[in-house]
């Protein structure tokens, strides 16, 4: 399997042996950003429907499912919540669930899922400039600790950053580095990629080269800022009633089922 290959068929299999129905799952991590090497995992992310009786009685059900490791042959890390946990989240300035949610690598889809989509820019707030601005803040610290550093927590950087400064001034989730360079025209991201894909010999940074990623970091952490300042974003969410709604519509749609 190269780099840029998906066996859907595979991955759709991982997704069937979930212990419960799902709304969705998409492939999130290095294959979405643009830049999987040919041993990255794959980042299954989705939202499953509890059973009602682990809703609405005394034994909760699990709201968040993982699992991990080599399974049909390709690494596989799954991670999915329960719908009104994952509901939840979208009412917060939390972009990943956005990504995981708007990701164009779909392995499975449900009618549902497209009604999420359509409610998702009622989540987008100017406020998940924060979000990123964290996670840049993570991911610089991780590319800083390792001596010497290496290339991938840095694409990483560049990936939180952009997407950031893209939500603030057009309102759209955009997880793919290479799509978002076509606007930043940042010279050095196709190398940086290029040098990931070849192996860890080749994904190593000298001193000079932190010198100019520590300015390149800090002129976007800016960017983000300034474009957090000036965002005609909205300052709350207002998709609230919209995903009750939907929340309780699936619910009942489970509980007719059951009737049936």
């Amino acid at each position: 399997m190269n780099a840029q290959t998906i066996d859907y068929e595979r991955l759709q299999r991982q997704v069937e042996d979930h212990p419960y129905p799902l709304l969705f799952a998409t492939i999130s991590g290095a294959h979405l950003y643009g830049f999987p090497s040919a041993d990255s995992d794959f980042d299954l992310r989705g939202v499953h429907l509890l059973p009602l009786e682990q809703v609405v009685g005394l034994n909760p059900g699990r709201d968040t499912v993982e699992k991990s490791g080599i399974y049909d042959g390709i690494e596989v890390d799954l991670v999915t919540h329960d719908a009104k946990k994952f509901f939840g989240l979208m009412l917060k300035k939390n972009g990943y669930v956005l990504e995981q949610l708007l990701s164009p690598l779909v392995v499975h889809t449900t009618p549902e899922h497209e009604e999420l989509k359509a409610i998702a820019p009622q989540c987008i707030t100017k406020h998940h400039a924060h979000h990123y601005l964290g996670f840049a803040a993570t991911q610089w610290k991780l590319f800083r600790k390792e001596d010497p550093p290496r290339v991938k927590p840095l694409l990483y950087v560049y990936r939180v950053l952009l997407t950031g400064i893209n939500l603030m001034k057009s309102g759209e989730v955009e997880a793919n580095l290479l799509k978002l360079n076509e606007a930043a025209k940042l010279p050095y991201i196709e190398e940086l990629v290029q040098r990931k894909l070849a192996g860890p010999e080749k994904g190593r940074l000298g001193a000079a080269d932190v010198e100019f990623h520590e300015r390149e970091y800090e002129r976007l952490v800016a960017e983000l800022e300034s474009a957090y300042a000036t965002s005609r974003l909205p300052e709350r969410a207002s998709a609230g009633a919209a995903l009750n709604d939907l929340l309780v519509a699936v619910r009942l749609s489970q509980s007719n089922r059951l009737k049936d």
